[in-house]
């Protein structure tokens, strides 16, 4: 076989962008939800069979993110047996699927248009349905992107898998946007602790087919994932490990030349001849600081804001919410940007630390807006936009380098997945305790209380996670893949 000579950059970014539309699909699943939410929770407050609460809706709206457990918690299996490439064309199948049946759930079995208990269940099979592939892209799309890419590049490219990310969610903020057009979002009263109903002005069409229309936009991007993923190479470090030594130094030697994809592939044979190390191999403390990484990426409150952004902001009485929707979105792809490129100059410990002070101080700033009468309706919304920023260049894409490339060769379609689980779990524990939070009434403030506890909590785990990385974290700048398992080996031996 030859093999070229010189890597070639133009080939590494081309199979990078294909992956990297993976994180797309997973920003605009999630965030599609931010328009849609309030035409949803209209459209089930019809029903006749059924009450539909705060907290179904909540879950409702977070129902996705079971589906993204369970994706995670499978990713390994997946990517260990089926590959890293076939697991993400099996990603964009369950996104196609999920969208087509979100925007039609009645097919086959329900009335059109008709709210029950049932219909909202088989919604909730298809937004499920679309969260195990976002669960699997999630972990999935950064490990094969680290996996193909050189050790200089690493952080960058995998950052530009975030980037995707909030990028899918900008998109599907205007789409959203666009969809809606002249339309307006139905008006939803409160009648009881826990009750609603719609109002009766509310802009029927939205509760009719504005909400359909803005899942189903999903399935043009998720037909062209799948078709597009088809066409990228398999993982070298995959190919590796299942011993196709020769396709492995096919594809690094496109990326890298012919000399350094030896020299590459003789690093990879050295930490994957023991095929069977056990997940605890490297010491707990591995999996610990991987799975922390994780559940702090959530716990920090963001997916609640970016879930619910529409909603928080029409709170505040401060313009058109969907505007100041896309603002934030505009704000966070420029942050997102700026981990892009200073991940690999500063490193990943230090963007992690200032981003969780950033985001203390925008959450503790939102907190204090709802406690200081007559306070400006700026002020709150700043402070969300700083909060928002600042996990734009840190927890977002940092958090995501680090799982990719923290973990031995040898456990780390294992260890991915458990860390990734975890992130989903408590993705929905945030999201779908949002809600009822926001809305607690307390200490003679109304709901004010709620929205004020909601953010100080998230403030003061924002607090814990920058000592959390200061302290247990380690610096990976620079670091091949394969440097990790000599990193966790020599410090399991202390």
């Amino acid at each position: 076989m030859n093999y070229p000579q010189k890597g070639s950059k133009v080939y590494l970014f081309s199979i990078v962008l294909v992956a990297v539309l993976g994180g797309l699909l997973f920003g605009y699943d999630t965030a599609v939800i931010s328009g849609a939410e309030k035409g949803l929770q209209a459209f089930f407050l019809g029903a006749k069979d059924f009450v539909y609460t705060d907290t179904i809706h909540g879950i409702t709206s977070s129902s996705a993110l079971l589906g993204c457990i369970i994706g995670a918690a499978v990713s390994g299996f997946f990517a260990s047996y089926f590959g890293r490439k076939k697991s993400l064309a099996i990603a964009g199948i369950f996104f196609f699927l999920s969208a087509l049946g979100s925007y039609y759930p009645e097919f086959l079995f329900f009335d059109y248009g008709t709210p029950t208990s049932g219909l909202m269940i088989a919604f909730n099979f298809y937004r499920i349905l679309g969260g195990i592939g976002v669960g699997l892209a999630s972990a999935i799309c950064p490990m094969y992107i680290a996996e193909v890419a050189p050790s200089n590049l690493r952080g960058t490219l995998v950052s530009w898998n975030q980037f995707a990310i909030i990028f899918g969610q900008l998109v599907v903020y205007f789409v959203n946007f666009l969809i809606l057009g002249e339309h307006t979002q139905p008006v939803i009263e409160k009648i009881g602790a826990t009750l609603y109903q719609v109002s009766a002005e509310s802009d029927t069409w939205t509760i009719e087919k504005g909400w359909r229309y803005m899942f189903g936009s999903e399935a043009i991007v998720a037909g062209l994932f799948t078709i597009l993923v088809s066409l990228v190479p398999e993982s070298p470090r995959y190919l590796a490990l299942t011993s196709r030594d020769e396709k492995a130094l096919g594809v690094l030697s496109h990326i890298n030349g012919y000399e350094k994809a030896k020299e590459i592939l003789a690093q990879i044979k050295s930490t994957v001849e023991v095929k069977s190390e056990k997940l605890f191999s490297f010491g707990i403390m591995v999996i610990f600081v991987g799975v922390m990484l994780s559940v702090f990426q959530q716990a920090v409150g963001i997916n609640a804001v970016l879930y619910y952004a529409p909603r928080i902001f029409e709170s505040m009485n401060m313009g058109n919410p969907m505007v100041q929707t896309i603002i934030m979105g505009i704000v966070n792809i420029s942050f997102t940007l700026v981990a892009v490129f200073s991940v690999e100059k500063l490193g990943r410990k230090p963007l992690l630390i200032w981003g969780s002070i950033g985001m203390a101080i925008g959450a503790f700033g939102v907190a204090l807006s709802n406690i200081v009468d007559g306070i400006a309706p700026i002020i709150p919304v700043v402070s969300i936009m700083v909060y928002s920023a600042s996990f734009m260049f840190s927890w977002g894409p940092i958090c995501w380098v680090l799982i990719a490339e923290i973990f031995p060769n040898t456990i780390r379609s294992q260890a991915v997945a458990i860390a990734v689980a975890f992130q989903w779990i408590f993705n929905f524990i945030v999201s779908s305790t949002f809600v009822p939070m926001y809305n607690m009434h307390g200490l003679g403030m109304g709901d004010k209380f709620g929205h004020m506890f909601a953010y100080a909590l998230y403030g003061i785990i924002c607090v814990i996670a920058a000592w959390f990385v200061a302290a247990l974290v380690p610096e990976t700048k620079g670091k091949t893949l394969e440097d990790m398992t000599n990193l966790w080996r020599n410090r399991d031996k202390k």
